[in-house]
């Protein structure tokens, strides 16, 4: 009964994170103090199903299994401190969490769907030169359930819009597979049948390359998609962007992409930002065709959005348009992704985890 001793302990002494347990450990502190089994499979519907933070909506419980929740948990909640809604109906939310840090997510109008573009940690450790978010530093992952609590509430705001949530993307702050355990445990509860059930070939997870990660996840086989942020196939070029390569080299990242192909049978994708004279020619087009053919991939090509002080700027049409017939005229299954939510800062590489002048909510 050690697992039960240290449940108790703590939440004689500190209360404990609810959305940090599993289904057993939770079963086992109800019937320690007299609850019937069942009710643990309950909480865990209300939390992980309805996505309630607050024991007192828990209806089909009574007053005392109620105060004994109180007791011994706490939610890792999310507080809007200010909600910007773009033009074109992005809708950027900045999120205050238990301990003041601040976090965004994003969530984006499609055709007739919403998804929501969900952060991994508070800033980053990678300092990619073209994001917003490299620029803070690394302060801390965040949990599962504050990853969690990011879609349970794109969900419910799509709801109200009369729109399904039909994607999920970790595209967010942060670099997802360096908070790999709380990732895949949120994955979990989103895709499970007891939590909301969602199709994990509807999510995304974007990473700069961590190669054992990657091979982590082959071993795994998961089946949600893979995206890899690539923004150039030449070493020095995305060694001076992304300083992750200097320890993940290209090399690297082809083989356990290799792997992660054979153990999955999936077809990632590369990100791959165009930036105005620095991997927009068609020198970088050929590189990145020939990398591209160690593997079965799909290259989304990202434009350029303008963050406070960078020194980068957006790839011209014509140059755009050069690049793309190229890698077309190589075979290549090839996707621009068209920036929404500019005007607020909201779009790829601009989200930095700050409030305007004035905070608290605002349209």
């Amino acid at each position: 009964m050690k697992g039960l001793d240290f449940i108790i302990m703590d939440g004689v002494n500190n209360k404990k994170n609810i959305r940090g347990i599993s289904l057993e450990e939770l079963s086992l502190l109800l019937t320690a103090h007299g609850e019937k089994a069942f009710r643990a499979k309950q909480i865990w519907q209300w939390i992980w199903q309805r996505g309630s933070t607050d024991f007192e909506q828990m209806s089909n419980l009574s007053k005392n299994t109620r105060e004994l929740l109180n007791q011994h948990f706490y939610f890792d909640c999310l507080w809007p401190v200010q909600v910007q809604t773009a033009a074109d109906g992005t809708r950027k939310t900045a999120w205050r969490l238990r301990d003041g840090f601040l976090v965004e997510s994003v969530l984006i109008p499609g055709n007739q769907r919403f998804t929501v573009c969900v952060s991994s940690q508070v800033g980053c450790k990678l300092g990619c030169k073209f994001c917003a978010t490299g620029h803070l530093g690394f302060k801390r992952d965040l949990t599962t359930g504050e990853i969690f609590e990011q879609v349970i509430q794109a969900q419910k705001a799509a709801e109200t819009q009369g729109m399904p949530l039909s994607n999920i993307v970790f595209m967010g702050m942060g670099e997802p597979l360096l908070n790999y355990e709380h990732l895949l445990q949120a994955i979990e509860r989103i895709t499970a049948e007891d939590g909301l059930a969602m199709s994990p070939y509807r999510i995304t997870v974007s990473t700069a390359g961590i190669p054992d990660k990657i091979r982590q996840l082959a071993d795994e086989k998961v089946r949600f998609n893979l995206a890899v942020s690539l923004h150039s196939a030449k070493e020095t070029v995305r060694s001076s962007l992304m300083p992750i390569n200097k320890a993940y080299p290209l090399s690297a990242i082809a083989e356990s992409l290799k792997y992660f192909v054979e153990k999955t049978g999936t077809r990632p994708t590369f990100e791959y930002l165009l930036l105005k004279d620095i991997n927009d020619s068609l020198e970088d087009a050929k590189a990145l065709a020939l990398y591209c053919r160690q593997f079965p991939i799909k290259i989304n090509l990202i434009e350029y959005n303008q963050v406070e002080g960078s020194a980068f700027s957006h790839s011209p049409e014509k140059r755009q348009e050069e690049f793309i017939k190229y890698l077309e005229g190589c075979h290549m299954v090839v996707h621009v992704r068209r920036s929404k939510g500019q005007d607020i800062d909201a779009a790829c590489g601009q989200l930095a985890g700050k409030e305007t002048k004035n905070p608290g909510l605002s349209d």
